[in-house]
């Protein structure tokens, strides 16, 4: 076998003082080329593997021991473990950072603990984070020492004391769907009766530093009751309990809850005339042809409204059917109209506009139906939409869709212009608030800087103004965040066929439209791949 010619005119030094490998070449004439492959081979079968390299220095012994040139040069280096601890802002955790050795001295527990000793830590250490840094010989960002974290005081809450109570604003889950629930009969309170309780918002509790230092808690936010609440008074033993104080309906408003008076007949015909009422309306009958009942509050009809006009604060139950004049030859101009939901056993050439969702067991025949959330025509019966137009801005559901003969139901979902519009005036208000904020703030750190400036009931009354600026902000916050997931969740809006959809249904969704050809099965239309397109009732848009 022919001997193995490479290597020869190479030597390796570890210097101990420098802990620096030399290499030396020397030009020897009976030497074979080599190569990085090679190169790397004889450092590891010399024990020199682990070293800390410098790429430049591999290529020019690689390239001077090839071209039988002269050379001598620093090839790696040995080194140890380097340790780093820093301490978070706030105190309260203690960081590792460790650069693994190459060649040199690893990391052990006990440099760690010294480490954490100088920075002044003895107490919180987390000895089994500290082992496992150890074994692997490196870290980055580890927490090896945790102090006491203070526990932030909990925000009041107002507690509402009665079961089922109706609230003016619409519940939507993380999905974009309302409860379908029925919304029942009216609820009635009397006067006395509790209503809701004020729970005072807790101090928190303090932490502590790494250092041994105090980090004190944030207490709570106090929850106010709005400043007017009609129908209802505070008890005179508790200044935190709601009571009513009249008979009438409670409604969750922001801010606390109010009590409607309640007004209720028999029916709406000639001999009671036409209604408008401040607070809820209860009627056991019908509404007979052409007759009007307004309500700020809540309206609920027990029998049929006959092309009669209902305009509600709240949200509208009508037990029995909705029968509209569309289409037909009469004089008579009669709509539905309500800020909540609207509920009906059935809907016919009817138009009803709903501020949430509008909710139909049976069916809705060429009417003109508009809702900010949902129209669900998908009850107990048949759940059935035919003709007419239907808006949504998440969803229009029902059993079925169109009909056999072809009739045009035109469907439009998506984003009602009027979100736009209502977000932008919310943020100029909010920045109007803010402002305000801002100055009122400046003139109380005055306060507090100049004791004895301000007259006392000047400052109380700021700090009255703040707290009152402060909870508007937040509520608008809220609300501002509630509206922008729904623009967003409405670009997943969807119409639904739980059973079959027809040809001649259209669905438009901004300048898109679909149009349905054939009869199709359980579907539904969405935003596909493609833009508007058939989907399949799993399937996610």
């Amino acid at each position: 076998m022919e001997e193995d010619q490479r290597g020869r005119g190479l030597s390796l030094r570890l210097d101990q003082e420098s802990k620096s490998l030399m290499a030396t070449v020397t030009p020897d004439a009976e030497s074979s080329p080599i190569d990085d492959v090679w190169l790397n081979e004889y450092l590891t079968k010399n024990g020199y593997a682990t070293l800390r390299y410098e790429p430049q220095a591999l290529l020019a012994v690689l390239a001077n021991y090839n071209a039988g040139t002269a050379l001598e040069i620093k090839l790696a280096e040995s080194v140890d473990a380097s340790l780093n601890i820093e301490i978070s802002a706030d105190g309260v955790e203690a960081y590792l950072d460790i650069q693994p050795a190459a060649g040199g001295v690893p990391v052990d527990a006990d440099s760690i603990f010294a480490l954490l000793a100088d920075n002044g830590i003895g107490d919180g250490i987390l000895h089994d984070a500290i082992a496992a840094a150890v074994a692997a010989g490196a870290a980055e960002g580890l927490v090896i020492a945790r102090g006491l974290p203070p526990e932030h005081g909990l925000d009041g809450r107002l507690e509402s004391l009665i079961p089922d109570v109706r609230s003016r604003v619409p519940r939507v889950d993380e999905s974009g769907h309302t409860d379908y629930r029925d919304l029942g009969d009216i609820f009635v309170v009397h006067a006395g009766d509790w209503l809701m309780l004020r729970h005072p918002p807790t101090p928190g509790t303090p932490g502590k530093t790494l250092l041994g230092e105090k980090i004190d808690a944030l207490p709570g936010k106090p929850a106010a009751y709005a400043s007017s609440l009609p129908g209802t008074a505070f008890d005179p033993a508790n200044p935190d309990l709601l009571v009513a104080a009249i008979t009438g309906q409670p409604v969750v408003v922001k801010g606390g809850m109010i009590v409607e008076p309640v007004f209720n007949v028999a029916e709406v015909g000639t001999a009671s005339g036409n209604i408008d009422f401040d607070g809820s309306v209860v009627i056991k009958g019908d509404i007979n042809t052409g007759m009007r009942v307004k309500a700020s509050g809540d309206i609920e009809v027990g029998g049929v409204v006959d092309m009669g006009t209902l305009e509600a604060g709240g949200s509208i139950v009508v037990k029995g059917g909705v029968m509209g004049s569309l289409g037909r030859k009469t004089s008579e101009e009669c709509h539905i109209h309500c800020a909540g939901s609207i509920h009906a056993a059935y809907a016919q050439q009817a138009r009803i506009e709903a501020g949430d969702s509008i909710f139909i067991d049976d069916t809705a025949m060429q009417c003109e139906l508009s809702a900010i959330n949902h129209v669900h025509v998908a009850g107990k019966r048949r759940g059935h939409i035919i003709g007419g137009r239907i808006h949504a801005t998440l969803s229009i559901t029902a059993k079925v869709i169109g009909s056999p003969n072809r009739v045009l139901t035109y469907c439009e979902i998506g984003v009602n212009p009027l979100m736009h519009k209502q977000l932008l005036q919310m943020s100029k208000l909010r920045d109007e608030r803010e402002t305000q904020l801002l100055e009122v703030s400046k003139l109380l750190d005055f306060a507090r800087k100049n004791p004895g400036k301000l007259r006392p009931e000047m400052c109380e009354k700021a700090r009255t103004t703040a707290a009152s600026l402060s909870a508007e902000i937040a509520a608008m916050r809220e609300e501002h965040d509630v509206l922008t997931k729904k623009i967003e969740l409405s670009q997943q809006s969807r119409v639904v066929a739980q059973q079959l959809l027809h040809e001649g249904v259209e669905v438009h969704m901004g300048n898109q439209r679909y149009r349905v050809t054939g009869e199709q099965g359980a579907c539904a239309v969405g935003i596909g791949r493609d833009g508007l397109a058939l989907l399949a009732l799993d399937e996610k848009p």
